[in-house]
């Protein structure tokens, strides 16, 4: 029997609740398909960071590197800054392994419905390739001048032909087992040096695809398209900043964003990678028992299909679109009056 090593961290407010279900529904899934999940967790959050002043000890990624992977809690909470709690988490993991894809897989669930009206569940399906680890989230730059007159800030995006490169060939791979179409996300009428950039490395890499329809819009655009014509769409590849934005939107028009998981992709393995609920801490609701699990579970989904285990992520999916369509075990935001844990509960033993 496989058994492969995974570290939680369940972060704070409704991330530790959701993680409890998400790790049922894992190990169920694991022991009826023949493997095993060795769970190690973690305290790292802004709990931590108030008692310590660090999101997490200096020796973090090395205490994590021997792992298989990572799910990954909601992080923040009220009194921490929004900036500390990511760059003192979240972005030194992306960038210590190279977790240079963040791919976020959105879809219209069964029994959910989209803002968007007149449109199927087959007209809303999308994958967004979004850079992980460069473009616009820079450290480079400074503020100068506090508190005078002429105070002023710079804030360098950085971007590089290895980088661009990469995030844009593993979109047209993506899409090769998909529907052969690929849409780049630019803004080089705007940004005349970073987007020109990121635009002539499109066409080098899609003439290397000739089987793949490929296109770029600008983000304005193709923020509009993904409302107006979602089905248009299908891989979607976007520098770090514009991906954010952009995967965001694809939540919100496919039933919201906690039905939607995500993960920080190593594509080469040298390295774990780490997955993870699109939505936020949410501290209003926390430990009220009423939290959607959904999108942590689907997470939980990505991680075992990462770690080769396809069938039983297969399974996970299956089983999450059976409750939701039975309908009796939904929490608030879906119209229910379940509980996080029965939903969680109710996606487990539907598990075949």
């Amino acid at each position: 029997m496989s058994e492969y090593r995974i570290a939680s961290i369940p972060g704070d407010g409704i991330g530790v609740d959701v993680t409890v279900e998400a790790r049922k529904v894992l190990d169920r899934a694991a022991a009826g398909h023949g493997f095993s999940l060795r769970w190690t967790e973690f305290d790292w959050s802004c709990e931590r960071y108030s008692k310590t002043g660090a999101m997490m000890p200096d020796d973090g990624v090395a205490q994590l590197a021997a792992f298989d992977g990572i799910l990954l809690g909601a992080v923040g909470f009220p009194g921490v800054p929004d900036h500390v709690s990511l760059w003192g988490l979240l972005i030194p993991l992306r960038r210590a392994f190279q977790q240079y894809v963040n791919l976020r897989p959105v879809r219209l669930l069964p029994g959910t419905s989209s803002v968007l009206s007149g449109r199927s569940a087959d007209e809303l399906e999308m994958v967004i390739v979004r850079e992980n680890s460069e473009g616009e989230y820079s450290a480079i730059g400074g503020r100068h001048n506090s508190g005078r007159p002429d105070e002023f800030v710079l804030q360098e995006s950085v971007f590089t032909r290895v980088g661009v490169e990469r995030i844009i060939r593993y979109a047209f791979e993506l899409a090769r087992t998909r529907s052969s179409r690929v849409t780049s996300a630019t803004k080089s009428n705007g940004l005349i040096h970073s987007m020109p950039f990121w635009d002539e490395i499109f066409a080098e890499v899609a003439a290397k695809y000739p089987d793949v329809e490929s296109g770029q819009m600008h983000v304005d655009a193709l923020a509009a398209r993904m409302v107006q014509a979602p089905d248009r769409l299908d891989v979607v590849v976007g520098s770090n900043l514009f991906g954010d934005i952009l995967s965001d939107l694809a939540a919100a028009i496919t039933g919201g964003l906690g039905m939607a998981p995500s993960g920080n992709i190593n594509p080469s393995g040298e390295f774990p990678s780490m997955f993870e609920a699109v939505h936020g801490s949410a501290p209003d609701i926390a430990g009220q028992g009423i939290a959607n699990p959904v999108a942590q579970i689907l997470a939980g989904a990505m991680l075992l299909e990462h770690l080769g285990e396809p069938v039983a992520a297969q399974a996970i999916r299956t089983s999450v679109d059976e409750v939701l369509t039975a309908g009796a075990e939904l929490t608030p935001d879906l119209g229910g009056t379940a509980t996080t844990t029965r939903l969680g509960t109710a996606v487990a033993e539907a598990l075949r």
